[in-house]
């Protein structure tokens, strides 16, 4: 393994599954003698963790218009109720 002109390094994917470093995971090292360790950052429980990291990062990114009634019968499977709904609007 080689680290690039930029000073980057991939971490294999192994160790990426069993740390749970997905995506976005804030990392952070630590020198130890003639080593370093790498692994999550701690984060003070204000910042809100990975949730609202997805969230953030999927903010915005919807591309089909919903009301929240039509939303929430999603979620709760009410199906009907919303092709219903979407019928008459066409």
């Amino acid at each position: 393994m080689r680290i690039t002109r930029k000073g980057q390094v991939t971490i294999p994917q192994e160790i990426r599954d069993r740390l749970g470093l997905l995506p976005h995971t804030e990392v952070e090292f630590e020198l130890a003698g003639d080593h370093a360790r790498i692994r999550k950052a701690r984060r003070p429980p204000s910042e809100g963790g990975r949730g609202r990291m997805v969230v953030e990062l999927l903010r915005g990114t919807a591309d089909i218009r919903m009301s929240t009634d039509e939303i929430l019968a999603l979620t709760r499977s009410e199906t009907r109720a919303i092709s219903r709904r979407t019928t008459r609007r066409e």
